[in-house]
């Protein structure tokens, strides 16, 4: 059984210092709308934050990293492994950034289709390192990749733990567009009336 958390606890500079969890975008945040895309695909869901959330949570669990210092989406996923260490049944965790909004439907069924390893989510040639799935098995390696301090970035634990890309087409565009500026969460609204 597979276990989804949304990344939501950087701290959108791009965005002006804004929680890009609670920007809105077509009159749902993005962490709301994120959350009714990704639930349906997993057993579980719960959401890395460092910051309140639980008003738009709603009953999901918020995971505070447990690492100082704001080391990055790695936190965020090693908190979702800590956690989905705890539900029974649960061998993988499916991430996905909450600037995501345009997440495909098939995210993690087309992810799973890998096994047992790290699998990656790919379009247009390009990796998106923090939509993934990761087999439960690795939380305590990637705590002590957290530990050794040498690197935060998400890529560098994927290769390191080995990782098959899974490429998803980017037709009517990129369904991993980002929102991490003012400008591109405009252009998120003009794409939504092609999205749903």
């Amino acid at each position: 059984m597979i276990a989804g958390v949304i990344l939501a606890g950087g701290r959108s500079s791009r965005m002006g210092g804004r929680n890009k969890a609670l920007v809105e975008l077509g009159g749902q945040t993005l962490l709301a709308r994120l959350m009714a895309r990704l639930a349906p695909q997993v057993h579980a869901l719960a959401v890395n934050s460092n910051v309140g959330l639980d008003e738009v949570a709603g009953a999901n669990p918020i995971l505070p990293d447990r690492f100082a210092g704001f080391p990055g989406p790695l936190a965020g996923l090693h908190a979702g492994l800590c956690w989905a260490d705890g539900v029974v049944g649960i061998t993988h965790v499916a991430t996905a950034s909450v600037d995501t909004p345009f997440l495909p439907a098939d995210f993690v069924s087309r992810l799973s289709e890998v096994g047992a390893g790290v699998a990656v989510a790919r379009s247009e040639g390009r990796l998106h390192p923090t939509c993934a799935l990761w087999p439960l098995s690795l939380r305590n390696t990637l705590g002590a990749f957290l530990e050794a301090g040498t690197s935060r970035r998400v890529l560098d634990f994927a290769e390191a733990a080995g990782y098959v890309a899974i490429d998803f087409p980017a037709v009517p565009f990129d369904p991993f567009f980002n929102v991490n500026t003012p400008e591109e969460l405009a252009r998120a609204e003009s794409l939504l009336e092609s999205a749903e």
